[in-house]
């Protein structure tokens, strides 16, 4: 295949100490690529009002890949408060820059795979009579990445035309006397296109590697009109995949649920507040956000992005105590997004064998305490578990 150009965009914290350790792992496995910087992040809103500059946003305009490591995000108050002083009064509102960067670039589905290695010490385990049992978790969450909660139309004090039109609605009556200036109001807005797009692409992953059932999870009973339309597109996409049945769970007892039988649980497609919340429940299953991957994927532009944060905390830990997998994962499905399986394939069994083995295991997967001196207790750092995985391959 041609040379590929990929973004790599390393952001905050942790986020510039994993990147590299993926590029490391994709030139080991023979994947060639030119990577160009693309910056991002909270230095960027400080010195210029704007943490998703111009500059980045036509890099990925124009190579349409990208591999993101992490950001840090705070409340409008504090990102105000930390603009340089030549950057205050002038307008500038701090927004999310990875939101941004799925709503600019439409990249309106997300694919978060939750799949347990044998011997991660993280896995989840639960009582029998007999004993205890590991189930294999093997889920995949499609989460409508650019809609509902995250769609960013939201006011404090809305403005009269605003409440006018809300006030229209019978349900508003119980707010008829609180002032303005005392709501807040956010809206959770699907459109039909959106919500039909990410169920049939989460039935058409179902069917291309063997999943038997698509549950759609979501609050229909309660959130009637949203969750109502995305249920009604999961019902009319399982009638063109006779093959795969189609649930239904509630988010509330989906969080019961996955703690109870999480094996019985293959592709599950959601929006955007219930997907990013049952994604992470699920990661909790299979060693937490230290191996969970995720990509947004647009019709033209993807990125690809462990689902951790930035974690600021560990950013001058000398050396790195970090676990690098969930980023290495997310490496491994831009290669499985450009048609490059293979390697993803190799890498993936690397990781494989060395959780297995059990000899190389960061802090996490050692059940400490992140301090600088789990070093000295056993565990590995970030560049010895990338070592190990190399080795591997």
């Amino acid at each position: 295949m041609a040379k590929r150009t990929v973004v790599s965009m390393p952001g905050d914290g942790i986020g510039k100490t994993v990147l590299p350790e993926a590029i490391r792992v994709l030139d080991a496995v023979g994947f060639e690529a030119d990577y160009v910087h693309g910056d991002i992040g909270w230095d960027f809103w400080i010195n210029e009002g704007n943490a998703l500059p111009d500059r980045t946003i036509k890099l990925l305009e124009e190579h349409k890949l990208g591999l993101f490591g992490a950001i840090t995000s705070k409340p409008k108050d504090q990102a105000a408060e930390e603009l340089a002083p030549a950057m205050r009064d002038k307008g500038f509102v701090y927004a999310s820059p990875i939101v941004r960067m799925r709503q600019h670039f439409d990249l309106d589905v997300s694919i978060r795979p939750c799949k347990s290695f044998q011997g991660n010490p993280l896995n989840f385990i639960r009582q029998t009579t007999d004993g205890f049992e590991e189930p294999n978790v093997d889920a995949v969450i499609f989460r409508q990445n650019t809609e509902g909660l995250y769609g960013g139309v939201e006011w404090t004090n809305p403005p009269k035309q605003v409440r006018d039109a809300l006030e229209t609605h019978p349900r508003m009556a119980k707010f008829k006397e609180v002032p303005s200036e005392d709501m807040a109001i956010s809206t959770r807005i699907f459109s039909r296109n959106a919500c039909r797009r990410i169920v049939r692409g989460a039935f058409e992953y179902a069917k291309k590697f063997g999943y038997k059932s698509v549950t759609v999870c979501e609050k229909p009973n309660v959130i009637r009109e949203t969750s109502g339309m995305m249920r009604a597109e999961g019902m009319a996409a399982a009638k063109d995949f006779p093959g795969i049945d189609l649930w239904e769970t509630n988010i509330d007892a989906q969080m019961m649920w996955m703690t109870k039988n999480p094996e019985t649980y293959g592709v599950l497609v959601s929006g955007n507040m219930f997907g990013d919340i049952v994604s992470d429940g699920f990661a909790g299953l299979v060693g937490g956000l230290g191996f969970a991957c995720s990509a947004n994927i647009g019709k033209e532009v993807a990125v690809f992005e462990p689902t951790h944060g930035s974690a600021p905390k560990y950013e001058t830990f000398s050396p790195s105590i970090v676990n690098p997998i969930a980023m290495i994962l997310s490496a491994c499905m831009m290669l499985d997004h450009i048609g490059e399986t293979e390697r993803s394939d190799k890498i993936r069994a690397a990781i494989a064998a060395v959780v297995a083995e059990g000899i190389v295991r960061t802090y996490d997967m050692a059940r400490m305490a992140g301090r600088q001196d789990v070093l000295d207790k056993g565990a590995a750092n970030t560049t010895e578990m990338t070592d190990a995985i190399l080795a591997k391959l």
